[in-house]
């Protein structure tokens, strides 16, 4: 009876033990503060596939959200799984933190896509946001200041449409970002990657900064800021909406978003950014994605969730429902009644083959740093544009 017993004590034990064994969880960081229904959708039913798996999906708000990953990684106790954005990748790479992306070769990305993920020809994450940038125009100001409102095709056109606004209205031309912030080297982009510049090479790594492509596209910024709003230093490109909807500057770059943002009353024309003279209208690409921890030991169960959460119709409901520029070739992939073929959506896809990602640095505050000195100093005529971007090229160096 005792050996009974105690038989059957150990097999109670085995089975809890076994149990225990076949119970995974997923550690899912989630960076914004909030789950979108299309990724929820995605997790419960990667849930359901994998008996045993559960997901721990934790929204963190992007304040604290990247720290936060980096942190536990740092300390021997890493998240499985982070949605986080790209500009991140090569400091959890260099620091050994993540494991390289598994992309899958069946998943068709936009043209330039992977380039935002990509550090000297290996893919680090995988790509699950994407926006691009185009030129907001408002009409009524065009038109009162004697002028046909048509998109630019080139610098020479938005300039000659901006000095136009300045001459014969009380508005500025164009709004400028220059402020301390992410998005004056954003804005900046925008037209170095309409004129043909390169910031640096994804499949070599090489800095690429100090060109002639630069140089034009500095000295048209600082033509710019001739028929600009007042003071474009202490204005960052969130802010430019505001003046937008208040009739305070006829034109001014932001991604889709901005349509919706915009007042009801106002006539505007959405055009991709003008062409510089040694290239044609292209936007910086930029992208948040999903990367894969190194250390959660049950990186193959991470991969395939993120493998899954970025392709096909869940990659599609996500984009679709959020509002995304198209991270994927759709069309390409035999879907129709595309929701971005109609409206103003064309002026944010068609760049998307001309376009350049956001730089991938270890130090992005560094990275930041560079096109701020730069810009601002061409914006309060510091220093010449060759010396400025000489200067911007070797602060690059040291940033890579």
């Amino acid at each position: 009876m005792k050996y009974l017993t105690m038989s059957l004590g150990v097999a109670l034990l085995s089975s809890a033990a076994s149990m225990a064994a076949a119970e995974t969880e997923l550690h899912f960081i989630m960076c914004g503060g909030e789950v979108r229904a299309a990724d929820q959708a995605v997790v419960d039913q990667f849930v359901a596939d994998n008996e045993g798996v559960t997901v721990n999906l934790e929204a963190v708000p992007w304040g604290t959200c990247q720290d936060k990953s980096l942190t536990l990684a740092a300390a021997g106790d890493p998240p499985s799984i982070a949605y986080m954005g790209s500009r991140t990748l090569l400091q959890l790479a260099n620091n050994d933190l993540i494991v390289p992306a598994q992309i899958q070769d069946d998943v068709q990305y936009q043209t330039g896509v992977l380039n935002t993920v990509t550090v000297s020809g290996q893919e680090w994450g995988y790509p699950h946001a994407f926006s691009t940038k185009a030129l907001y125009i408002n009409c009524d100001l065009v038109e009162e200041s004697g002028q046909e409102c048509v998109a630019p095709a080139t610098w020479d056109d938005m300039y000659t449409m901006a000095k136009g606004v300045v001459d014969n209205t009380d508005a500025a031309g164009v709004g400028l970002a220059g402020k301390d912030f992410d998005n004056t080297m954003h804005q900046f982009l925008n037209y170095l990657y309409s004129n043909g510049g390169v910031v640096i090479d994804p499949a070599t790594g090489e800095n690429m900064l100090d060109s002639a492509q630069t140089r034009e596209t500095l000295e048209f910024y600082g033509k710019l800021a001739e028929v600009s709003q007042e003071g474009p230093t202490a204005w960052e490109r969130d802010q430019l909406k505001d003046l937008f909807n208040d009739g305070q500057i006829a034109m001014y770059v932001q991604g889709p978003w901005g349509y919706g943002q915009h007042n009801e009353d106002i006539n505007q024309l959405v055009a991709p950014v003008p062409a510089g003279p040694s290239g044609e209208s292209g936007t910086i690409l930029i992208t948040d994605s999903i990367v894969v921890f190194k250390g959660s030991g049950h990186e193959d169960l991470a991969h395939e969730l993120a493998q899954r959460i970025t392709s096909g119709d869940s990659q599609y409901d996500l984009d679709s429902s959020w509002g995304l520029t198209p991270i994927l070739d759709y069309a390409a992939m035999g879907k129709s009644d595309l929701y971005y073929e109609t409206g103003v959506w064309p002026n944010f896809t068609a760049t998307i083959s001309t376009g350049g990602p956001e730089p991938i640095v270890e130090d992005f505050k560094s990275l930041q740093s560079v096109f701020t000195n730069m810009v601002q100093g061409i914006l309060l005529a510091d220093d010449t544009v060759d010396n400025l971007v000489t200067i911007a090229a070797e602060e690059l160096d040291e940033a890579m």
